[in-house]
């Protein structure tokens, strides 16, 4: 083999040539990895079982007069068990009858609900409904949006059958009493309202649906016994006279105003009958019947007229001077101004300040720098053995195994920088990811609860997922991506200037033109990146709540619409993501134009020298280096573009990093003592709480205490202000003036943790983890597997749990979801028990539960918690009967 000038540099420039598709090959693998990973994960979804539709026959309303029939109906959650959860099911619901299921917790109630929905897998056995279904779920399924969306659910407004279903519901007053009226935006699963105004909401969502066979899953637990009355009589006889309706409940005092009574225990129908069939045959009626009597100690709640009377008739109590204020009601608006706001976004050209922010919070600067003189290093030993080969060929006394020795050792010293470079843009990425994902979910974290009433998930997701992922894997490769070549074009233009000077003149104005081009591009391109970052979150967002409401959805057979404006949503995002790659491509087209010009430039000027003028090698340098002048142009405006659109995600996460934070979860200078509180007195001064600056007080000026070891009631309308107390006795919001002390001690002065580890709450919502049942009962595992059984025994669940093949090792679902709300409430209450704080708060903590059970756990309530400061919310006034000291929290006033 003769090594000339011809052979060198026509193997150098297809060399040259070839490196860039080779660059893109370990991409392209680890790109077929992830697809193969994606694959899989979309299979086993795709293979998983689905929901048998036919499994129950759908028709219209029949002649007959049969409205939903099931015989000898078998069904279960989990097929492989050999018991059914419900068992041996043969129910009979004429057109227009009014049916109460009523039982024990998990007795299966809501289940024949389910069963008759066609969402539980049938066994055996038929299952027919006639006519079109409304369904109100036991947990309130609200969507982002407004009130007024909400009731309508799709269907066109018709203002009489909307102002009825309304009025109907007991709405009219609450909505008169938000800033927009119907038109206010509802919070992540409407997280701005109270439980009893979600709840009224699907209940008028029903109404308004005017469907013929109702379904409503226990609908009056989160409102207080008046409102209840109220709905019963407005709702269920008056706007639903002429429908089927068949309501689970707990509420006793509604049985003898139905048609048909329904009673269930352990997953069978035990009795059915209407309420005077039932009472002359006892047993299981009968005592549900006398455990609302025994509770039901007092007169009967017609109005407040009957809590006034309550006041006077509590026990044991000290009646101090009872305070009148005025109290504006309670909500979290402000006329103006909705809860949920558009989410947030830079515009235009924000210059260096989100590169610099990448590098100045990954404190990044030294692995930077490293990493460009890799790069430079690189380039620089490239050019000199491509240089040394042009030289040398020249020299006739050099060998060539000389020639390719030197040209080996050059090159392997470039391959060293080119690895410093590798490493240090990996580690750069690393720690940049690192300290912007700890930054984020710090600041998310130790977010106060605002934030996240008026954040949609979606968005903080799509931060957490997308942008992180950008900022994992597209920041440092693209930021090495445009090093590599810039420096590489540089070193071009100087090779190729140094041959045939003329050539820069050309360049430059090619370059130049390219930046303007570029730039022309980027205020596009930045702009749809940006816009594209907040079309992810609805796509989230309106997921997540999909899933939820799932079977709320198919209940009323709004699958095809709630599928269309998924379908919308993703063309929304979808749209943007081609139009910027077709932006890309645009701006690549034109970049590809102007950098031939340059190439062909040089190629004219090189075949123009005279012969001889200029050494045959540095002739086949510059034109090698002019070959991939285009070509690592594009490469570099590919991945500028790359870089620039990618960068947004710093701006998106940085917004989110500078969250104000919630008040320190532990002050070193005012910490209280370890054995602290030890008596649990409670006094709270002038308390006055609103939930954002400018908007209207909830609380306005509440003074009263709550001595040691008493029990104190707090009782009022839905939406007057009871959540909020218990919200700024665990400092979820501050006051705006005033203080709450616990033996003395100002509680706004102590850490966060100090304050809300010594305080026991069952939430009016229960929540639950997923894992087992150890692990949600004793999340921090400090507890023996005795201690907990004692405490599954004292609230009710040891029997149910230990019939599980798993016993503490039973799984728990997201949420809870494998387990009735009452079962869900008494898991809350065994947490409690576990922990034996000195403050005990009760959040409506018994409102989805039977009137025996929940008078069980008042009586181990008030056997275990005997010392202890008891806080009561409730609705139902037997609850809060034998406390010493009532609270009425009232719209208009309060009394203590």
């Amino acid at each position: 083999l003769v090594l000339d000038v011809f052979t060198i540099f026509t193997v150098l420039a297809t060399l040259r040539v070839m490196s860039e598709p080779v660059k893109l090959i370990p991409e392209a693998i680890s790109a077929v990895i992830q697809v193969s990973v994606s694959f899989d994960r979309l299979n086993n979804f795709l293979l998983d079982d689905e929901l048998k539709i036919d499994e129950i026959e759908r028709s219209g309303l029949e002649k007959s007069g049969t409205a939903v029939d099931i015989q000898a109906g078998n069904f279960s959650w989990d097929p492989e068990t050999k018991i059914p959860t419900l068992q041996n099911i043969n129910l009979e619901i004429k057109r227009g009858q009014k049916v109460a299921v009523c039982g024990p917790v998990g007795a299966g109630k809501s289940s024949v609900l389910h069963a008759v929905l066609g969402e539980m897998p049938k066994v055996s056995g038929t299952v027919k409904v006639f006519g079109s279904i409304a369904y109100v779920s036991q947990s309130s399924w609200i969507q982002s949006g407004t009130i007024r969306d909400n009731i309508l659910y799709g269907k066109p407004m018709d203002t009489t059958r909307y102002n009825a279903a309304i009025k109907a519901c007991a709405l009219d007053k609450d909505i008169d009493g938000f800033g927009h009226g119907d038109l206010t935006e509802i919070g992540q699963r409407g997280l701005n309202l109270s439980g009893g105004q979600k709840q009224r909401i699907q209940l008028a969502r029903a109404v308004y649906a005017d469907a013929d066979v109702y379904l409503l899953d226990d609908p009056f637990s989160a409102v207080d016994a008046h409102t209840a009355g109220v709905l019963f009589h407005k709702c269920v006889e008056d706007s639903l006279r002429e429908k089927t309706v068949v309501l689970v409940t707990h509420q006793v005092e509604f049985l003898s105003k139905v048609d048909q009574i329904l009673v269930m225990e352990a997953g069978r129908i035990t009795q059915l009958g209407n309420y005077d069939e039932l009472l002359t045959m006892g047993t299981a009626f009968q005592q549900l019947v006398n455990a609302h009597n025994d509770a039901v100690t007092v007169l009967p709640l017609a109005s407040n007229e009957s809590l006034r009377d309550l006041r006077k008739g509590c026990r044991d109590r000290e009646i101090g001077n009872i305070e009148k204020h005025e109290e504006e009601i309670a909500t979290t608006d402000i006329t103006g101004v909705q809860l949920t706001q558009e989410e947030e976004t830079e515009t235009g050209y924000v210059g260096l300040k989100p590169f610099l922010d990448y590098f100045r919070v990954s404190q990044g600067w030294f692995l930077l720098w490293s990493s460009v003189l890799g790069q430079v290093g690189f380039v620089v030993f490239q050019a000199a053995s491509t240089y040394w080969l042009a030289y040398g060929i020249g020299i006739p006394k050099l060998t060539a195994t000389m020639l390719i020795g030197v040209y080996s050792i050059i090159s392997t010293l470039s391959a060293g920088f080119v690895y410093t470079r590798a490493v240090t843009a990996a580690h750069l990425g690393l720690k940049a990811s690192k300290a912007f994902f700890s930054g984020f979910t710090n600041a998310v974290f130790k977010a106060p609860m605002l934030f996240f009433d008026s954040t949609p998930v979606g968005r903080i997701l799509t931060r957490a997922s997308s942008d992180v992922n950008v900022l994992d894997f597209d920041i440092p490769f693209a930021f090495i991506f445009v090093v590599a070549p810039a420096v590489e074009l540089i070193a071009a233009i100087f090779v190729m200037t140094y041959v045939t000077w003329q050539v820069i003149i050309i360049a430059l104005l090619a370059l130049a033109a390219t930046k303007v081009v570029q730039d022309y591009y980027l205020a596009s391109a930045r702009e749809l990146i940006r816009i594209n970052g907040t079309t992810k979150a609805p796509v989230m967002n309106y997921a997540a709540e999909t899933s939820l409401g799932v079977v709320t959805i198919r209940a009323f057979g709004t699958v095809e619409r709630f599928f269309k404006n998924y379908l919308n949503l993703v063309d929304a995002d979808a749209v943007l993501f081609f139009m910027s790659n077709a932006a890309m491509e645009w701006v690549i087209l034109r970049i590809e134009t102007l950098q031939n010009v340059t190439l062909f430039t040089c190629a004219l000027l090189l075949i123009l020298i005279p012969k001889g003028y200029m050494a045959p090698g540095l002739v086949g340098l510059s034109l090698s280096y002019a070959l991939t002048f285009t070509q690592t142009q594009v490469f570099l405006t590919r991945w500028y573009c790359t870089l620039s659109n990618s960068i947004i995600s710093v701006e998106r996460i940085k917004q989110y990093m500078s969250i104000p934070a919630e008040p320190p979860a532990v002050v070193d200078d005012s910490r209280p003592p370890s054995s602290w509180p030890t008596n649990g007195t409670i006094y709270l001064q002038d308390l006055k709480i609103r939930y954002r600056p400018n908007a209207p007080m909830v609380l306005k000026g509440i003074s009263c205490t709550f001595r040691e070891g008493t029990r104190v009631g707090v009782v009022g309308r839905t939406g007057s202000g009871k959540s909020t107390l218990i919200s700024a006795l665990f400092r979820l919001v501050e006051p705006a003036s005033g203080c709450i002390l616990i033996d003395g001690i100002d509680i706004s002065k102590i850490g966060l943790k100090d304050l809300r580890t010594k305080l026991s709450i069952i939430p009016q919502e229960p929540t639950l983890f997923r894992g087992c049942i150890r692990t949600n009962l004793d999340p921090l595992g400090v507890y023996s597997d005795d201690e907990i059984w004692k405490a599954l025994d004292k609230c009710q669940l040891k029997t149910t749990i230990s019939n599980l093949p798993n016993k503490l090792d039973s799984s728990v679902s997201d949420e809870g979801e494998n387990w009735s709300v009452g079962q869900r409430q008494l898991f809350c209450l065994g947490r409690v028990l576990l922990k034996r704080n000195k403050i005990l708060v009760l959040d409506e903590a018994t409102a989805s539960i039977d009137s025996a059970t929940d008078a069980i756990i008042q009586r181990i309530i008030r056997e275990e918690f005997a010392e202890c400061t008891v806080i009561t919310v409730a609705h139902r006034v037997p609850t809060v009967i034998d406390s010493d000291m009532v609270i009425l929290l009232s719209i208009t006033s309060l009394g203590s």
